[in-house]
């Protein structure tokens, strides 16, 4: 099935490849992001397509503060950040990194000293820094999400300390529109020194003069880490059952509400909102006024927030395009489920074994499926009572990319069930309400088949080649060879009506085939 307002679907490649997660000669890579009021080291377990990060640090620098009116990088500021560096070069070489790459946005390129920077940091570090010009940082910031969700279209918003870019996302590639705005953090809270009306009134006339009008897309992807920090407040307050802000969604109406709200709140209210961290206190006003006016200018429906940004776009860019075109979210899957399978090979033979049971699945169906397969096996090692219930909560949280909080959840209930998790089971609450009752039926159905398969092959791929499942209305049919030289089982039989409870029918079979 096609998606509306897109191309045909394309092939994307689902292979499932438990040599290219061995680990064996792929080093670690490191960026180094020069922000107006923070840096940051992020070192990656690979340079690849869903990589995670093995080590995540931020110095707050605030080499913008004061910009505004002297137009040079704060002296102290400097000398924080070239600290931070040096710290940050050894941090690196002690954790063996293939390369480093250094970053530097708004603050760096507007600053009258900014070249003095960046010569210093040469000669005390020895890294090169890049200086991202602002069409750049919006080019970046909307190559992250695209690296980060599945097939995304629409406005990407990355609000930093000094800046706000704006670009498009269309699918697999970055839109020629790239706008960027002095609407960062920093210069935002200093309009709000002169009041609220007075900010917003400014911010409007901004967004009027630099924003044209035809630039709307229905979803905004809203990137960077003040806006993370209110997709945290605003997932805290609502109790959200998936406390995880990448691929948190939000209607846009409700979204500005939440932000005047937060505008009315004294600076001490604001310090106390739960899930907000102590040093994004003093900036969350800026934040949260922002938002409420890009989104009131852009008219977007809603917004999805995003962990990756111009980091990860920057990442992204490196790869070789056949790279870049694997689905993020089952190379991040196999990354997690792949290296700690007692049988690494099995997903890619329960995936072929699982696909004709399927046979009418859309593409986005298809990559939830392997997906599953390669985590199948994941917590094999936890005690037998545990592993549905710990499986579940686990995977709610894991840091995977390329998924909404619904496909989230429809994973983690895959893995429960094929743990042998009920249906009914009160560990799966409030989550589950986000899938429908089909989808929830689904991955029912998915888990009991993998649960089925398993104890059906103990786990060898050839065993499982060897017997073929049907499902229909009326029965559970399992036929197979004589030359998997499976025997009688009570255990086999009692996960075919597991598996036939959960695809509603009552009768099962298993059949020997020539």
């Amino acid at each position: 099935m096609d998606t509306p307002g897109r191309g045909p679907e394309p092939e994307r490649p689902l292979d499932l490849s438990p040599e290219r997660f061995s680990r064996a000669g792929r080093l670690p890579y490191a960026v180094i992001d020069i922000g107006s009021n923070s840096v940051r080291l992020v070192v990656y377990d690979e340079l690849g397509r869903a990589p995670f990060p093995r080590f995540n640090e931020k110095a707050l620098c605030q080499l913008g503060e004061g910009f505004a009116r002297t137009g040079a990088l704060a002296p102290d500021g400097v000398a924080r950040t070239l600290a931070a560096l040096r710290r940050f070069r050894a941090i690196a070489e002690a954790l063996a990194v293939g390369r480093i790459d250094v970053l530097a946005t708004e603050a760096v390129r507007q600053a009258s000293n900014g070249p003095a920077l960046v010569a210093e940091i040469a000669g005390q570090t020895g890294l090169a820094v890049r200086v991202l010009s602002g069409a750049e940082e919006a080019y970046f910031g909307a190559l992250g999400v695209i690296s980060g969700f599945y097939r995304p279209t629409g406005l990407v918003g990355d609000m930093g300390g000094g800046s706000l870019e704006l670009a498009e996302a269309l699918d697999d590639r970055v839109g020629e529109r790239r706008h960027s705005l002095p609407l960062g953090a920093l210069p935002v809270r200093a309009m709000l020194e002169a009041g609220t009306a007075d900010a917003r009134a400014r911010i409007d006339a901004t967004l009027r003069d630099l924003v044209p009008e035809d630039l709307t897309r229905p979803v905004f992807y809203a990137v960077g880490g003040g806006w993370r920090a209110l997709a945290r407040v605003h997932l805290a307050a609502r109790a959200a059952p998936v406390q995880v802000v990448h691929g948190y969604t939000v209607a846009a109406d409700e979204l500005r509400d939440f932000a005047k709200s937060i505008l009315k709140l004294p600076p001490a209210k604001i310090a106390a909102l739960p899930g907000l961290a102590t040093r994004r206190a003093a900036s969350l006003p800026a934040a949260a006024l922002v938002l409420d006016r890009v989104l009131k200018r852009v008219r977007s429906r809603r917004v999805v927030f995003s962990m990756l940004g111009v980091r990860e776009g920057w990442l992204y860019e490196q790869l070789r395009p056949a790279e870049r075109y694997l689905d993020p979210l089952v190379e991040g899957a196999q990354a997690f489920g792949l290296p700690f399978a007692r049988v690494p090979a099995f997903a890619a033979a329960l995936a072929a074994w699982t696909a004709p049971l399927f046979a009418g699945e859309t593409a986005a169906e298809q990559r939830l499926r392997v997906a599953a397969c390669a985590l199948s096996d994941y917590a094999w090692r936890d005690e037998a009572g545990l592993r549905a219930a710990e499986s579940y909560r686990r995977l709610l949280r894991l840091p995977l990319i390329g998924l909404d909080h619904a496909e989230r959840v429809f994973l983690a209930a895959t893995i429960h069930a094929r743990y042998g998790g009920a249906a009914a089971d009160p560990a799966l609450q409030p989550a589950i309400g986000l899938l429908t009752p089909e989808l929830r039926r689904r991955a029912q159905l998915l888990g009991r088949v993998f649960l089925l398969g398993y104890r059906l092959s103990g786990g060898v791929p050839d065993i499982l080649a060897s017997a073929r499942l049907q499902i229909d209305d009326s029965k559970v049919l399992l036929q197979v060879r004589r030359t998997a030289r499976v025997p009688e089982s009570e255990v086999v039989a009692d996960r075919l009506r597991l598996l036939a409870n959960a695809a509603g029918v009552r009768r099962t079979e298993i059949v020997e085939a020539g």
